[in-house]
């Protein structure tokens, strides 16, 4: 399709930062989508269908509006067991196209010789590959497409689409996160590592909340949306193996805004895996084989001890370097020795030179102390001075000092959590 129909932005992009290589649809579309769904799949013949099942079950007429495009890849050293599951999948898409009646449904050969991902590529390429391929396949005519990302091993509710259209009619934010809760596992030390990983996630979202942190935001790859100008504007998504969804999430932030979607729940599987460095798959197999201690909880002052810094700065923001360093040092000696580390001074100076007036000021500094330096501060309290500990002595304070007294348990933690940030 010729891109002559595009906006300029969307043909900047795809001139200069789109992703090429032998890869495309496996046919041209013949119209244009209000959105795409990208979905991702590696060695998930098994898992597919059920994920296309459930995405069958929207609304019909919005449905159609909306292009699924399945990016099914590897690379070249992938062992033969996903090589083969990966050729099932390839083989069996025009069938579960026909069997779920999803016309919308196009597919994308990342993983037959010639078209694997590169080495040391993954997740990331996969998801990037599919959403460059569908900015040419949407409608710019009447308004601003969306993207949205989900995954091959996880399931949607009938309304799903309809929750999606409906947030970013209205929603200022160029991009959402919605709602998740990890599928029931297959037996009892599953469910209890993926209880225990997920509270994980959702208490380090509760302590930036209570720290007044702008990122307290979840970054889950399954769960996450945006419109096509807010994914251009951004830079697209990034090729990571591992966090991609960290990093995009982090920038649409810093260039578009992200909110919380509701109305609607994703459900990701809750497996364990160890095809990347870490996430979901990594931590529920790692706990499985190790035990649940291989997960443990940041101490709630480190929270605290962010929310001082970040105080400090909305304080100060026309002081110079030094005093803040000093104020900083007096909050924390780890986070005066981490910030002489990450060149705070520099950054201080250069900050204040370009962005005249406080609103500006704080905003430039909320984007250079984003939430992976945010997340590295708090790996280093963490390392340095106040080790973590198990749930149990790590959650409580947190939730009481939301105003909510704290179940006993891990499962009913996790329960009260969800309930509290589907809200």
């Amino acid at each position: 399709m010729p891109h002559t129909h595009l906006p300029s932005n969307i043909r900047a992009y795809l001139n200069k930062r789109a992703e090429s290589g032998p890869w495309k649809t496996n046919k041209p579309s013949t119209r244009r989508f209000n959105g795409a769904i990208v979905i991702p799949s590696l060695a998930e013949a098994a898992n597919l269908p059920q994920t296309l099942e459930s995405l069958s079950r929207n609304p019909a007429d919005l449905l159609d509006r909306f292009m699924i495009l399945v990016v099914v890849n590897q690379r070249a050293s992938a062992p033969e067991k996903d090589t083969a599951d990966n050729r099932m999948t390839l083989e069996n898409l025009p069938l579960w196209q026909l069997q779920f009646g999803l016309d919308n449904l196009f597919w994308v050969d990342a993983a037959s010789p010639g078209r694997e991902l590169p080495l040391r590529q993954g997740v990331g390429l996969a998801r990037k590959i599919g959403l460059d391929l569908a900015l040419p396949c949407l409608d710019y005519r009447t308004s601003d497409p969306l993207l949205i990302c989900l995954d091959a091993d996880t399931v949607v509710q009938p309304d799903y689409l309809p929750a999606l259209a409906g947030h970013f009619a209205t929603a200022p934010a160029g991009g959402a996160i919605i709602s998740y809760r990890h599928r029931p596992a297959s037996d009892p030390a599953g469910q209890s590592a993926i209880d225990r990983y997920e509270l994980f996630l959702r208490v380090y979202v509760l302590g930036l909340e209570l720290a007044g942190s702008p990122y307290a935001f979840h970054t889950v790859g399954s769960a996450m949306a945006c419109r096509a100008s807010a994914y251009v504007a951004s830079g697209g998504m990034n090729r990571r193996l591992a966090g991609e969804d960290f990093y995009f999430l982090q920038q649409v932030h810093k260039t578009s805004g992200v909110a919380a979607l509701t109305g609607t729940v994703v459900y990701p599987s809750p497996r364990s895996s160890h095809r990347v460095p870490f996430g979901t798959g990594r931590s529920v197999g790692d706990m499985l084989v190790d035990g649940e201690q291989r997960l443990l909880f940041y101490q709630p002052v480190v929270f605290s001890i962010v929310e001082k810094w970040l105080g400090c700065i909305a304080d100060n923001l026309e002081a110079d370097a030094a005093p803040v360093l000093a104020a900083a040092a007096g909050i924390d000696p780890v986070l005066g020795m981490f910030l002489e580390e990450i060149s705070f001074s520099t950054a201080w100076g250069n900050l204040q030179k370009n962005n005249r007036g406080p609103e500006r000021m704080l905003s430039a500094f909320h984007a250079w102390f984003d939430a992976f330096r945010t997340m590295r501060l708090i790996h280093e309290l963490s390392d340095r001075a106040y080790p973590r500990i198990a749930p149990e002595s790590a959650v409580a304070p947190l939730l009481e000092q939301a105003g909510h007294a704290s179940p006993g348990s891990v499962s009913g933690q996790l329960h009260l959590l969800r309930k509290l940030q589907e809200a």
